[in-house]
């Protein structure tokens, strides 16, 4: 019986073995901790992954750091998603909706009682900068629509529920959750808000 070791392909032509299944952090850090404290996400045969993606078999991968194109839009994404965690932890009874990439920045939807004020915008952003020194992890769990769907009526997430049930074909959703906030992201993200 053959144990399957998965080669691991790297942009140099390089070629790592390893004797059982292997995550993208972990590999980052095997070709060194400089790469692995740079580390934002991988990409697998063209496709982004998150770090803590596991390898089972064979694969080319490249690791994704603010260097590349690729992880300046991680950055982008992942802060865009630390701007809802603060809004929620300001403005709890703030609905979130849809929050997107543009082509120099994002934006996040936000239905509240009133309109932010610019007093409202500096109390997010001091929020912001406080998550990032807290270097929280950001965990990714996959559910089905269905379950999706359960969570955010659950909580309250009125929109969310409603672009779930509009927009989304696929059966399992990514969400990324943080402290006690959780979202729909394409991602990856980054693992831990210490890396914004």
């Amino acid at each position: 019986i053959r144990i399957f070791m998965p080669n691991i392909k790297l942009p140099d032509g390089s070629i790592r073995d390893y004797e059982s299944n292997v995550s993208v952090a972990e590999v980052a850090l095997d070709i060194g901790e400089g790469l692995a404290r740079a580390a934002l996400a991988g990409k697998i045969d063209q496709k982004l992954v998150d770090l803590d993606y596991v390898i089972s078999d064979d694969k080319n991968l490249s690791i994704i750091t603010s260097k590349d194109p690729e992880g300046i839009e991680i950055i982008r994404n992942s802060t865009n998603y630390l701007l809802a965690v603060a809004v929620k932890e300001i403005f709890p009874e703030a609905q979130i909706g849809l929050g997107l990439l543009i082509e120099d920045g994002f934006y996040y939807d936000f239905s509240y009682k009133r309109p932010f004020t610019p007093e409202d915008i500096e109390l997010i952003e001091k929020k912001m900068h406080e998550l990032s020194k807290n270097n929280s992890p950001i965990i990714k769990k996959l559910l089905s629509k269905k379950q999706a769907i359960s969570l955010f009526n659950a909580i309250g997430e009125s929109y969310k529920v409603k672009i779930i049930e509009s927009d989304s074909d696929k059966e399992n959703l990514s969400l990324y959750g943080l402290n006690k906030f959780i979202d729909l992201s394409k991602g990856p993200l980054i693992s831990s808000t210490g890396k914004l």
